[in-house]
Formats: structure tokens, C-alpha cells, sequence
């Protein structure tokens, strides 16, 4: 019996690479891994390089810290994770290493960026209310829409810790109705990719 299932599970698994590979995900996959590599190298060179020859990024990130109250920023942040990520969450991060405790501060970013998330989700999923909206965003995010229904779980996941917009790929995820607590699992991956930038962002300025 067990080897019938690891037969059974074998069998899947090279199906699953087949229509991995038919469907170009691996090379979506190359393309991505590309793109985050670059974004936070990219980042961190602006920032040194904005730090070297225009202003020095420490004290304005310090004086972002004493001039502007934290439920400010968070509350910026969440309309910026809601609303099809419209501010970086790398400058975020940034922020947040020049807290009193960066890491707490980190975690609650994330959360944020988890619960904009669900709330971009929502907002997908109620879009059929209004038509007109509904067909002028499917045509904004038409090709979220397409690897969504392609890869379902593994795109949200991608959507979670990669360049990919999350808020993009939840509001596509409400829009095509994909399972809500399959999305709320795969969109857990947001915390990993906040505390992977972290690494890199607080070594800079810590």
C-alpha cells in the first residue's frame, strides 16, 4: 500500500512539473527571482547613493521618526498595501530600523501588509457590484488574472515575498473568487519577505 501511494505521488508530481513547464512557470519563476534580486540591490544603491550625494538618508529617516507619530506611518502604509502598493515597503523597512525596537516595529509592518492584503481581497470579491469597475481593473491586471487561475496558491505565494504586487495579486485572488482560506495560507509568506529585506535594509542603516 505504501508503495502504491509514493507511486500515486510520484505520478502527480510529474504532472505537475509538465504542466509547470507548459505553462512557462519556471521561467516566470527565473524572471521573478531576477527582478527581487535586483530591486533590493537597485534600492540599496539609490539609497547609498542618495545618502552619498544628496542628503544624508540616516537623519532624514530620524527626523521622519521624531517629526511623524508611528500610527501615522502605519496608517500611510496600510492605505499604501491596500491601494496596489503605491509606496515601496522597502522605504518602510527603512523606517522602521530606526526605531526604538526595529524588529517589533517590522512585525507589525508586515502585519499590516497582510491585513492590506485581505482587505484588497475583499474589495475584489465585491467588485461584481459595480461592472463598469469590475471589467476597467480585469483589463489593468488582466495578466495577474491569467497566472492566478494557472498556478493559483503558488501565484499568491510569488505575489507574498516577490516584486510581484501583493495587493495586485489579492485583489485578482477576490476577484476570481480563489479559495479565501487558501489565500489567507499562501499570504502568510508576506512576513518572510519582510524579514528577508530586513536583513539587508537594517544591515545599511542600522
Amino acid at each position: 500500500m505504501i508503495k502504491e501511494l509514493l507511486n500515486g505521488d510520484t505520478k502527480r508530481l510529474v504532472l505537475l512539473n509538465r504542466y509547470y513547464k507548459i505553462t512557462n512557470f519556471y521561467s516566470f519563476l527565473k524572471q521573478t527571482a531576477y527582478k527581487a534580486g535586483t530591486v533590493i540591490i537597485a534600492f540599496v544603491l539609490l539609497l547609498l547613493a542618495v545618502d552619498f550625494f544628496v542628503l544624508d538618508i540616516n537623519t532624514l529617516l530620524n527626523g521622519i521618526v521624531e517629526k511623524y507619530s508611528q500610527e501615522t506611518i502605519f496608517s500611510i502604509f496600510l492605505v499604501s498595501e491596500t491601494i496596489l502598493g503605491l509606496i515601496p515597503p522597502e522605504i518602510f523597512i527603512a523606517w522602521a530600523s530606526k526605531s526604538i525596537t526595529p524588529w517589533m516595529f517590522l512585525f507589525g509592518l508586515a502585519t499590516l501588509s497582510y491585513i492590506g492584503g485581505i482587505i484588497s481581497y475583499f474589495i475584489g470579491n465585491r467588485l461584481f457590484l459595480i461592472p463598469s469597475v469590475k471589467e476597467h481593473i480585469e483589463n489593468k491586471i488582466a495578466k495577474h488574472i491569467v497566472n492566478l487561475k494557472k498556478w493559483g496558491g503558488v501565484f499568491v505565494f510569488l505575489g507574498a515575498v516577490s516584486p510581484v504586487p501583493h495587493s495586485v495579486v489579492s485583489l485578482a485572488s477576490g476577484m476570481v473568487k480563489y479559495s479565501f482560506k487558501s489565500y489567507l495560507m499562501w499570504a502568510l509568506f508576506r512576513y518572510l519577505r519582510f524579514v528577508m529585506y530586513a536583513f539587508v535594509i537594517f544591515q545599511v542603516y542600522e
